[in-house]
């Protein structure tokens, strides 16, 4: 080292240099050829699983937990419109289609709202109306449990925003 590069080591720059043993110095071409490659940390992979990762960024580009909720509701007024108590068969509606009907819909909404985010704001008010609807045509909308979980699902879905990005940089202007 000379003198000039010795003079520009700070105090600080040592610090951080031996606090964090991730930051080392650029190599540049012709030291690479000639220094063996530096041993990897043993506490450190090289491959980082891609499955949870991949996913999280896949679930946050959509509305995921509106979708999924009026996902559940309608599954939930499926099984509360398909209840046999005995030898009582409860169904609503006409010959109980609207049973079968209504939570197919709230179920094909939020997997569409899942898988098409950019129609989010269609599909969720077309969900809360159903959900709504399905307080007199499925047994009082699932005994109100369906209902409540595909209509904050459908609010969930109108109201999602997207993945936030920060601002574009403005070049600064020459006053």
């Amino acid at each position: 080292m000379t003198e000039e590069e010795k003079r520009r080591e700070t105090p600080r720059r040592n610090q951080r240099g031996a606090a964090d043993p991730s930051l080392r110095p650029v190599r540049t071409p012709e030291a690479a050829e000639t220094e063996p490659d530096p041993a990897p940390d043993a506490g450190a992979s090289s491959a980082e699983p891609q499955s949870a990762g991949g996913f999280r960024h896949w679930r946050r580009g959509r509305p995921f937990i509106g979708g999924l909720l009026v996902a559940l509701g309608g599954v939930e007024m499926f099984f509360s419109g398909q209840l046999d108590i005995g030898h009582l068969h409860v169904q609503l509606g006409i010959e109980g289609l609207q049973a079968t009907i209504i939570p197919i819909a709230l179920v094909l909404l939020g997997i569409l709202a899942i898988t098409m985010p950019a129609h989010h704001v269609f599909y969720g008010i077309l969900a809360l109306v159903v959900a709504i609807y399905s307080l007199i045509g499925v047994n009082l909308g699932g005994f109100i449990v369906g209902m409540l979980l595909s209509g904050v699902g459908a609010v969930l879905v109108v109201a999602w925003m997207g993945t936030r990005r920060p601002p574009a940089e403005t070049p600064e202007t020459v006053s």
